[in-house]
């Protein structure tokens, strides 16, 4: 069987990461949805999907009916529910990209559209499919920690890739786009509850806006990069950009749709200076979570790092873990010999391999072999843990989940 796949919405994730990987692992994307007519047309010819089979609104797609196994919905966050539903109205089994939804009381509205549907939702936490992390999980479940009791979880951002994304690009005002800790951060908010096994029932969350804000703009500073005077700020886009591959990730957002980058930096958004006020999202917060297992874990989530991974510590009655995701590192002590083990698990390719793990689960899933990974109703505490944060955040206050 060949799944026949919709993508609705063509940006990096939809197109470049997911449509590249489907068409890679024999599935044929056999429509398009887009708004913006170039972006269309340029996908479109890269994946060899007809122009009939284009649309420019996703209402003109589900006017067909169910024309094929599965959509993939990769629209902008604030964009998420209405497709989706749709699909599943149509029976369609939906790859979602996170997060689900922006309004906690929309969790409850996708649910309840699966519920009605005989189609199924996957969320897209691709961290689940790493190699990396499935070690993680294997040492877990193994019981080579005895009784889990804390986990302590760091996700570094990197000064650069947080200037990028939440200071110039999609996410930084919340909203319309997810709070910084659901758009970055519900992956970690999901490895935590899975790794636990366990619902969450408490959460408790500080942080702020404290460094992108004009106030802290160097002296003499202009408003765009370009034609910036002071040469040692650390995110002049000239020196973010400028040394990376044109064809890789994240050049590639800024010269999407046949711009050149000279030209993204001097009129598009990627191209501003940080201090420009243009963003309202946190830049450091810190989230504590009680499991219903007694498990405790303590997230922080930085813009102020030097590298872009994950490090970890996950602390047992019988052992301790510790792991650095970009260098593939994982050390296991053991209280009862004093054995340390060290070894390495492969991180190459996008989020560590999990883009292209979490396609071929769901490509397996959709041709009846295997279960569905990263269903929608293990990603739903992920979810309203975050929602969950940022109310505490607000209320400085401990915020409690239903059992």
């Amino acid at each position: 069987m060949t799944p026949r796949v919709a993508i609705i919405g063509c940006g990096n994730r939809g197109a470049d990461a997911y449509g590249t990987h489907l068409t890679a692992q024999g599935a044929g994307v056999a429509y398009l949805v887009d708004p913006r007519p170039a972006r269309l047309a340029e996908v479109a010819a890269r994946l060899g999907v007809p122009e009939a089979a284009t649309f420019a609104h996703w209402d003109d797609f589900f006017a067909l009916g169910r024309v094929a196994d599965a959509v993939v919905i990769a629209t902008p966050d604030h964009l998420h529910v209405e497709p989706c539903v749709r699909a599943l109205a149509l029976g369609y089994h939906v790859l979602l990209e996170k997060p689900i939804c922006l309004d906690e009381r929309e969790l409850d509205v996708i649910a309840a559209a699966q519920a009605a549907s005989r189609g199924a939702v996957t969320v897209c936490h691709v961290l689940r499919a790493t190699p990396f992390f499935l070690d993680v999980k294997r040492v877990v479940e193994s019981g080579g920690l005895g009784q889990l009791i804390g986990i302590t979880w760091a996700e570094n951002v990197a000064s650069w890739h947080y200037a990028h994304s939440y200071v110039r690009g999609n996410w930084r005002r919340s909203p319309p786009a997810a709070p910084f800790i659901l758009a970055k951060a519900c992956h970690d908010l999901d490895l935590l509850r899975w790794l636990g096994d366990s619902a969450p029932v408490a959460v408790s969350s500080t942080g702020r806006l404290n460094h992108f804000r004009p106030e802290h703009a160097p002296a003499g500073a202009s408003d765009r990069c370009v034609t910036c005077p002071v040469m040692d700020c650390p995110y002049d886009a000239r020196r973010i950009y400028g040394p990376r591959p044109a064809g890789q990730w994240p050049v590639t957002v800024l010269t999407a749709g046949g711009v050149s980058l000279a030209d993204a930096l001097e009129h598009g958004p990627y191209g501003e200076c940080v201090y420009a006020g243009h963003n309202n999202v946190v830049d450091h917060q810190a989230v504590t979570v009680e499991f219903a297992s007694g498990l405790t874990a303590q997230l922080t989530v930085s813009a102020f790092t030097h590298n872009n991974t994950r490090t970890f510590k996950l602390v047992g009655s019988h052992g301790e873990l510790r792991g650095h995701m970009e260098r593939g590192a994982l050390e296991l002590y053991d209280f009862r010999t004093g054995e340390v083990s060290v070894w390495s698990v492969e991180t190459s390719g996008n989020h560590g391999g999990g883009d292209i793990g979490l396609i071929a689960g769901w490509l397996a899933a959709l041709r009846g072999e295997a279960e569905w990974p990263s269903p929608l109703l293990a990603s739903l505490d992920s979810h309203r843990m975050a929602f969950a944060a940022e109310r505490s955040r607000g209320r400085n206050a401990v915020e409690s989940l239903p059992r």
